[in-house]
């Protein structure tokens, strides 16, 4: 019989409780999931209600792979998953958050990146099959191309579709591709000299995740991406695209403020609130804006322009393209953001 005696009644803010705490628990008297998963792009560990899923490949500026978006939507359900876990929190361990595709594989090397953790031989994901796709003297299939990123764009939309709130927290770069996965988190935190911006739609990329309109409305996002310009972290929080920047050197102790606040909330109470507020976003036309955005990433590698990026990528190396793409626009090497260049992408 219960114990009408021990009640939630009986203890101070019971509603702060953990969901596996208490003989009330739903999870009482069960095991935690198991914590030793391995990745080959990320980290993650759970701290203090938060799960933190870590982009880990520094010496590549945390650039994108084949393995990245599957990874990345794994521990988001992960964590989703998790009774432990209140909020999710991602960041890129190195110099910067995320420098986009790593495109020293796929520019130069004719669209031909290493090898996945998952099998892909005989699917629209074989690296032989893209690449046959992305030679400019061959036919392009734009489905196949699309059957491909628009997978990428999934796994990167586990952030914004996952039940629990999730924090992104920038530094020093996040920049094309990059920006596509920082976009679909519900906050953005960053560092006041964050290199933030989309430089690919000058030549050879649009924002396949389409969510620069829907983060800044429709004035400033044509601002960026009409011009390939960046803007600093500083300058995302004036215009609405990030909650917080700070000082470089207070970002991980404001980026803990806030996920400790989230994090004391109850899970119910979170998932509700998110769901209520996503509602809005997704009537907007996400999930159309993702589509169209996608199909024209494809496009624009595959125009004239593209090709001839393409192929002067493959010729004399992509940084020395993307020196002759932004060098006329005078932010090739721009000193506030010098810790960008590291970047893969940019």
């Amino acid at each position: 019989m219960s114990d009408y005696t021990d009640h939630a009644g009986t203890r101070p803010a019971a509603w702060y409780e953990g969901l596996t705490e208490g003989k009330d628990s739903l999870f009482a008297d069960r095991e935690q999931p198991p914590a030793d998963i391995r990745y080959r792009t990320l980290t993650y560990e759970v701290t203090d209600r938060v799960a933190r899923i870590t982009f880990d490949r520094p010496e590549r500026g945390n650039a994108i792979t084949a393995d990245t978006p599957i990874e990345l939507a794994a521990a988001v359900e992960r964590a989703d998953l998790d009774p432990r876990v209140h909020v999710i929190l991602v960041s890129g361990r190195g110099k910067g958050f995320c420098g986009g595709y790593d495109l020293s594989i796929f520019a130069e090397n004719g669209f031909t990146p290493d090898g996945g953790a998952a099998p892909v031989d005989g699917t629209v994901l074989d690296p032989a099959v893209q690449a046959r796709n992305h030679n400019p003297w061959g036919t392009w299939d734009p489905m196949v191309d699309y059957q491909m990123m628009s997978r990428f764009n999934r796994g990167f939309s586990s952030l914004l579709h996952a039940n629990k709130p999730t924090v992104a927290k920038l530094h020093g770069f996040a920049v094309a591709g990059g920006t596509d996965i920082a976009l679909f988190a519900d906050q953005i935190i960053c560092a006041d000299d964050t290199k933030i911006g989309y430089p690919p739609t000058r030549v050879w990329g649009i924002p396949a995740a389409g969510m620069w309109a829907h983060r800044l409305g429709d004035q400033l996002a044509k601002r960026l991406l009409f011009t390939g310009d960046c803007i600093s972290g500083k300058q995302a929080a004036e215009w609405g695209l990030a909650v917080e920047s700070c000082p470089a050197d207070e970002l991980d102790e404001r980026t803990e403020a806030l996920v400790a606040r989230i994090a004391r909330m109850p899970i119910n109470q979170l998932i509700m609130a998110k769901l209520a507020l996503n509602s809005a976003l997704l009537a907007q036309g996400v999930a159309n804006s993702g589509m169209v955005s996608t199909v024209f990433d494809g496009i624009s590698r595959h125009t004239r322009e593209g090709y001839a990026f393409q192929l002067r990528s493959a010729t004399v190396g992509f940084r020395e393209a993307v020196r002759e793409r932004d060098e006329p626009y005078g932010d090739w090497k721009r000193a506030q953001f010098r810790s960008g260049e590291e970047s893969a992408e940019d």
